[in-house]
């Protein structure tokens, strides 16, 4: 056998081997966390079996609310993707180096948050089989007449630059090399705009349909990114703390300090542009305002979200209070408040509160609220616990690699930085 060819066989049963061993080697803790994604991970998958069998008649969405708690996490999760940039910015354009060492982590977040988005559109099909109808050479993707395409496009290209990132680093880590920065930053700094047009498409999606009012205002695209800069870096200040409890690995303080500064000035923008538009609907006293009154308010004894929307812009008021003074967002106990109320805040905004209006009343004035199932809810719940279980494994992966338990047989003895 050629002995190029039986190297190459090596390095890879060293590769698999070793990453086994850190992928399901763990303490109980481990091992619980695990047993409980995969449990939801099957009840998720059963109960899509059953709406694969069934159709989406087992689902309460209907031909007047066709859009329900599937788009709404999806159209939440592209955010949480797009906010991975708020680390790109600082560790490459303004060399935060406390926050570069952490960059890693919000990229494969961006993946994450990427796939299951497309799992969220996927079990949203009724139809799952003829998706090949958009496929290039099966069918037509109607590029670029169709902003449907344009978000296929964006979402699956920063996708796959995101995983070209953290592939070609890990994969220079692992054999003890420094990654080719003619190659990296480039493709890092394209990765900035990239992320800020998957979520602008996204609310072109809404924002070119003139039939629904409630979405058609130019302001929702800025509402978007402004909204996906608070959930985003609020999960990932949680995340980082959680990695320092349990994978003992090193995050500064002062890296987790400026991504809630950060927040704290991307909600400010978020709750002016929200009050913007409520100014602008109710001041204009149009017919178009029964959408934002049947949200906030209720509309002729239909009032199924008004507590929820309440309590999200509840929420969110009091997470911006306690990330907008330095004593409250410095102070980890409030930190961790303030970012639980943001992220749930968000999600409730961006998505019950964004999504169900929009077809409330319909188009012959006639209202049909919606509520989710609990099938739905269990295949959402299925596939967050199923990138729950993705992003742990990738977790561990960066920190194996960084720390050297994950290296290659040959590569040259690890020089540890002292962090500034």
């Amino acid at each position: 056998m050629n002995p190029v060819i039986e190297r190459y066989k090596i390095g890879i049963r060293q590769f698999i081997n070793g990453l086994f061993g850190v992928l399901f080697v763990g303490g109980r803790a481990f091992y619980g966390w695990m047993m409980f994604l995969t449990v939801v991970i099957a009840a998720g998958t059963a109960t899509y079996a059953s709406q694969l069998v069934h159709g989406m008649t087992v689902t309460n969405m209907t031909d007047q609310v066709s859009w329900g708690f599937y788009i709404s996490n999806f159209t939440f999760l592209v955010g949480v993707a797009a906010a991975a940039v708020l680390l790109v910015i600082p560790a490459y354009l303004y060399h935060f180096k406390s926050i570069k060492k952490i960059v890693a982590f919000g990229e494969l977040l961006a993946v994450i948050a990427v796939g299951m988005a497309m799992l969220f559109v996927l079990v949203d099909l009724g139809r799952p089989d003829r998706f090949w109808h958009i496929l290039p050479g099966l069918g037509r993707l109607n590029f670029p007449s169709s902003i449907l395409a344009w978000d296929i496009l964006a979402l699956n290209g920063y996708l796959l630059l995101n995983l070209t990132i953290t592939s070609y680093t890990g994969g220079c880590t692992y054999f003890g090399r420094e990654p080719d920065k003619r190659l990296v930053i480039p493709l890092i700094l394209l990765s900035i705009p990239w992320a800020i047009g998957i979520h602008t498409v996204t609310a072109y999606l809404y924002n070119g349909l003139p039939a629904r009012p409630f979405w058609n205002a130019s302001i929702l695209a800025p509402r978007f990114l402004a909204s996906a800069f608070c959930a985003g870096p609020a999960l990932m200040i949680i995340i980082f703390q959680i990695l320092r409890k349990v994978m003992n690995f090193r995050v500064q303080d002062q890296a987790i300090f400026k991504l809630a500064e950060i927040v704290s000035y991307a909600m400010a923008i978020n709750l002016f542009l929200m009050f913007a538009e409520i100014f602008k609907e109710y001041y204009s006293g149009t017919v178009h305002l029964a959408s934002m009154q049947y949200l906030y308010e209720g509309l002729h004894g239909h009032h199924r979200l008004v507590p929820w929307i309440w309590t999200a812009t509840a929420f969110n008021l009091i997470g911006f209070v306690l990330f907008l003074l330095p004593k409250t967002r410095e102070r980890f106990l409030t930190l961790n408040i303030g970012c639980l109320l943001i992220f749930v805040g968000i999600w409730i905004e961006k998505g019950l509160g964004l999504i169900i209006p929009g077809f409330i009343p319909d188009t012959l004035h006639e209202i049909y609220e919606y509520s989710p199932s609990l099938r739905e809810i269990t295949i959402g719940l299925g596939i967050w616990a199923l990138g729950c279980l993705l992003y742990t494994l990738a977790v561990r992966t960066v920190i194996a690699l960084d720390t050297g338990r994950l290296r290659h047989p040959g590569a040259p003895a690890m020089i540890r930085e002292e962090d500034d």
